[in-house]
């Protein structure tokens, strides 16, 4: 009878270890296919992430891969932490999922637009809960590797975001509005062209320059001068980097400030020196 009792007890033994088996590997068959997941929408995540890259550079003049035409300048100092670097939470091996986002080849932006999340990547199954022995010391979790890598993903968005936003200012005064650089930009040249007139009334006192000349280039041929040189500086250094094709430039604008300037500067000079005399 004992005999019995302990086939008996031994079977149910080998049932729930049989049971405790199969729902270890149906768990674990879950999690890889979690994983599988994670793998592959992190790989499209940074192919999209290289291509907009790779277009923000052309646009910029800096070939694929993030080298400027002139060659390779200084590597610079990765943020604490970054795989690469010397410490924080991504010092390790330069491979796997986590080093992804470091590599040169990889782009800062991503398909997920501003403020979305992506799928939450899986999380780690307890090796108890799995019924698989746990990792050995010195062996990477890939759910923690992927983690990494999603973070770093997300970093890459942030400062991609921001650098398209740099690149959709121009170089030429960028935090102004267009109407006020255009107002600014023609009345610089505007107040070349006053300097230039008066050196011409000078001249035309000492007997170097005609009143018929002098007349000629301040009702004409300066403003004429200041309005084509403040239409070339918008048009080259007023376009953002992407964005419109043709920044604004306030041609009718330009014309007024040019063209009253100097005539106006030149009539306040004979009242300024009529009453100094």
């Amino acid at each position: 009878m004992s005999t019995f009792d302990e086939y008996a007890a031994l079977a149910r033994h080998l049932a729930v270890q049989h049971r405790a088996g199969e729902q270890g590997a149906a768990a674990e068959a879950e999690r890889q296919r979690d994983l599988g997941a994670a793998v592959e929408y992190l790989d499209r995540r940074l192919v999209a992430q290289g291509q907009r890259l790779d277009h923000l550079g052309r646009t910029i003049g800096v070939a694929p891969g993030g080298v400027p035409p002139g060659g390779p300048p200084g590597r610079p100092l990765s943020p604490p932490g970054y795989p690469g670097t010397a410490s924080g939470p991504g010092t390790g091996s330069a491979g796997g999922a986590a080093a992804a986002p470091g590599r040169p080849e990889v782009g800062a932006y991503s398909p997920v637009g501003v403020g979305e999340t992506g799928p939450a990547l899986p999380v780690a199954v307890s090796a108890t809960a799995a019924g698989v022995p746990s990792p050995r010391a010195g062996e990477v979790d890939p759910a923690t590797e992927l983690e990494l890598a999603r973070r770093w993903a997300d970093e890459a968005d942030r400062h991609g975001q921001q650098a398209e936003l740099l690149a959709q200012q121009p170089a030429l005064l960028p935090t102004w509005s267009p109407m006020a650089r255009a107002v600014a930009v023609y009345l610089g040249f505007a107040g070349v062209a006053v300097l230039l007139m008066l050196v011409m009334v000078l001249a035309s006192g000492v007997g170097v320059v005609g009143l018929s000349t002098l007349y000629a280039w301040m009702c004409a041929g300066l403003p004429a001068v200041s309005l084509i040189g403040g239409w070339l500086v918008l048009g080259r250094w007023g376009r953002p980097a992407v964005g419109a094709a043709t920044p604004p430039r306030y041609p009718v604008l330009g014309f007024l400030l040019c063209f009253l300037a100097v005539p106006l500067a030149y009539c306040g000079y004979l009242l300024l020196f009529r009453a100094l005399r």
